[in-house]
């Protein structure tokens, strides 16, 4: 356990804070799931469109974390990077269970929506599902990619190491997710409010 100010634990890094944790110091736990716990939860939840099911995998991700914390080698890899994976590998177990049942897009709530005016707030809803149903198509390695790289705004070497591929194939995986995509949305850009967008 360190006598190291708050303050000055949130300055630390991920994997310095995780062996803090390791050794037995509670407020290193806090400040890392601070962190953390938005981007695993934004990411699960990109990954899954169900923000109840993105919870979950958050909560198991972060654990899984806790429970590997005391072999943690720090330099050895990115603390995110290793949770992007295992929050990947969760939710693409959760899609697959899910695809034997009987959950429908349109069963999935809308995230709510604090910005003004109904009919930006419905035409961004209904971009946003169409996006949705769009990446729902892709085989679940391209989904994933695309989501990485330009929803999460990761870069190719992260994404290579998150999804254990080299860089090329996430390269190939992006450019088949986006054509996979347009061919999705072609016809659609009028319906989604594009055509005075250009």
């Amino acid at each position: 356990m360190t006598d190291m100010p708050f303050d000055d634990l949130t300055q630390l890094e991920d994997d310095a804070l995780l062996v803090l944790y390791a050794g037995g110091d509670p407020a290193a736990a806090r400040v890392l799931t601070a962190r953390l716990a938005p981007i695993v939860h934004a990411h699960a939840w990109r990954l899954l469109g169900d923000a109840a099911e993105a919870e979950d995998v958050t909560q198991e991700a972060l654990l899984r974390l806790w429970k590997i914390a005391p072999d943690w080698r720090q330099g050895e890899a990115k603390v995110t990077t290793w949770l992007y994976r295992v929050t990947a590998n969760l939710a693409t177990d959760r899609m697959r269970r899910r695809r034997g049942g009987n959950l429908t897009l349109d069963a999935i709530p809308e995230p709510e929506d604090d910005r003004p005016g109904a009919e930006a707030q419905m035409q961004e809803a209904a971009r946003a599902a169409a996006l949705r149903e769009a990446l729902a198509t892709l085989p679940d390695r391209q989904r994933q990619a695309v989501v990485l790289r330009h929803i999460d705004g990761l870069a190719n070497p992260d994404i290579a190491e998150i999804m254990s591929i080299g860089v090329e194939a996430v390269e190939s995986l992006v450019a088949r997710g986006k054509r996979g995509l347009a061919a999705m949305l072609t016809g659609k850009r009028e319906e989604l409010g594009y055509q005075d967008d250009e």
